[in-house]
């Protein structure tokens, strides 16, 4: 007798024991087919293979942004700030300056681009950028090239030190040492003792690198009066030339846009004035040009390749993150807040003198980081002294840095008057201008309380401790610290002789660029 196994349909078939795989069909379990499962498959691989692939991508860029550093990084080179002087000016209340120093020299790749001659780095333009503490502001002033200034103590490449010189032109002082990438200590050197202002960067562009700036830019739009021809950029030619500008707006760039910015002869009375304009007006285009493009890393880094391939700068811009991270604190000054003036000057002969009191107005404004129509930024404010009209608690050493005799007993007894402790008197070793007032570490606060005596006093930080005043020649006209005579004040306001003449980043590119 067979067993049954399962129950019997209608016709003799079975149907599945429920023992034996039949599904209970609350319990059904659906299997996916072999062709999904390949989907999946594929589908999870695939995944994997972008995931794969993004990864690459991310370290790629990453390693692409590292060698673009080290390139940058490669480039750069910067000069030896032991050649700066001990005696600088104190440091800015807020505002930074950046002195910027355009360089002809033929050595290297200048050579064909039409350089001084030989291979000593002669300075072709240099202005002084004061960017203000609110980063809104900026005022460009240009030094002409043949100014007539004084030359402080310079080292030269075998470690002594110059003399120190009067009267020498502006430009002389970038060739002291007759190297190729000349001096540019000195440049500052001169700077800082002209202003007043402690310089915190200083740039060296050549030609080259000027050049290649413009390029990466795609142009630079720029303006002439009138046509120029070939003569007139080289006047040992002998001949007119060809034509090389038409009169008018255009784009400019490489060996085009240099010819314009060195451009002299030909144009207005043919002098380093009327350059400096021009040299402004371009400038200016420059800064718009970029901004217009946006002031980010895309439009910066090749920038910043183009430059720094011919760029000499001070240790602290020695990296491209220093670079970059400076580049990037300018972002967002106002293009119209951004002023080129050119120092107060007059002709002395074939050479430029400074006008004053006009020059010293204007470097007193940027000391106090006001505008050149007298708005306080923010940065000028005064630091809290220990008082502000006794000097009670602070000592100080007089010193007479003039040929008038008693003016050290005479300040000494204005100051005892005021409550400070005079620790002596003297004769300085060397003759000053102005009044300077020198601090040791960590008595600015004390120093500038001094300084408030002396309407003109420059202050200078040193190595060594305590506060010390060097009359200067001017204090010799003075009668006495706290009541300057009207002649002798330092004007409370830019003069309108500089402002007038004043333009900004997004004026009109034909306007104000020749003089005579």
């Amino acid at each position: 007798m067979t067993r049954a196994t399962g129950a019997e349909r209608p016709g003799g078939r079975r149907t599945a024991h429920p023992s034996r795989g039949a599904a209970h069909p609350s319990r059904r379990i659906t299997r996916p087919s072999r062709r999904t499962t390949r989907l999946k498959r594929r589908r999870r691989g695939r995944i994997r293979v972008l995931a794969v692939a993004a990864t690459a991508c991310v370290l790629l860029l990453l390693a692409g942004g590292v060698w673009f550093y080290c390139r940058l990084d490669g480039n750069i080179d910067s000069f030896d700030a032991g050649g700066l002087s001990k005696n600088r000016p104190a440091g800015g209340q807020g505002g930074r300056n950046v002195l910027v120093i355009g360089s002809d020299s033929r050595s290297g790749a200048n050579s064909a681009l039409g350089g001084g001659e030989g291979d000593v780095g002669r300075s072709d333009t240099a202005f002084l950028l004061h960017v203000y503490a609110d980063r809104r502001h900026a005022v460009a002033v240009s030094i002409p090239r043949d100014t007539l200034v004084d030359i402080p103590p310079c080292r030269l490449p075998d470690g002594t030190w110059t003399e120190p010189k009067s009267g020498a032109m502006f430009n002389s002082a970038f060739s002291v040492g007759l190297t190729a990438k000349g001096n540019p200590a000195c440049t500052q050197n001169v700077v800082e003792k002209l202003t007043g202002l402690r310089v915190d960067h200083t740039v060296v562009v050549d030609f080259a690198g000027f050049a290649a700036m413009t390029s990466a830019v795609g142009g630079v739009r720029v303006c002439l009066p009138g046509d120029v021809y070939e003569g007139d950029l080289n006047p040992h030619r002998g001949s007119r030339g060809e034509r090389i500008f038409a009169k008018g707006p255009q784009t400019v760039s490489g060996q085009k846009a240099l010819d314009y910015v060195r451009l002299r002869h030909g144009l207005g009375d043919g002098s380093d004035i009327g350059r400096i304009r021009r040299q402004q007006a371009f400038v200016g285009a420059l800064i718009k040009k970029v901004k217009g493009e946006g002031f980010d890393p895309t439009t910066l880094l090749p920038l910043a390749d183009a430059a720094t391939r011919s760029l000499t700068v001070d240790p602290g811009l020695d990296s491209a993150r220093k670079l970059l991270s400076f580049a990037m604190s300018l972002k967002n000054v106002d293009l119209h807040e951004t002023k080129f003036v050119t120092l107060p000057w007059r002709y002395q002969g074939n050479r430029v003198a400074i006008v004053q009191p006009d020059a010293d107005a204007l470097w007193d404004a940027l000391r106090h980081d006001r505008t050149l129509d007298g708005e306080e930024t923010g940065g000028g404010r005064p630091k809290p002294s220990p008082s502000p009209t006794s000097g009670a608690g602070i000592s100080v050493g007089v010193h007479n840095g003039t040929n008038v005799p008693g003016l050290a007993a005479k300040a000494a007894g204005e100051l005892r008057t005021a409550g400070f402790t005079v620790t002596g008197t003297g004769d300085a070793p060397s003759r000053e201008r102005k009044t300077v007032v020198t601090y040791g570490p960590g008595l600015q606060d004390r120093a500038r309380t001094v300084a408030d005596r002396f309407p003109d006093a420059e202050l200078r930080s040193a190595a060594t401790p305590g506060i010390d005043v060097t009359l200067g020649a001017s204090y010799a006209s003075h009668p006495g610290p706290d009541t300057p005579s009207p002649s002798a004040r330092t004007p409370s306001t830019v003069p309108s002789r500089v402002t007038d003449e004043a333009r900004s980043a997004d004026d009109d590119i034909c306007s104000h660029i020749s003089y005579g």
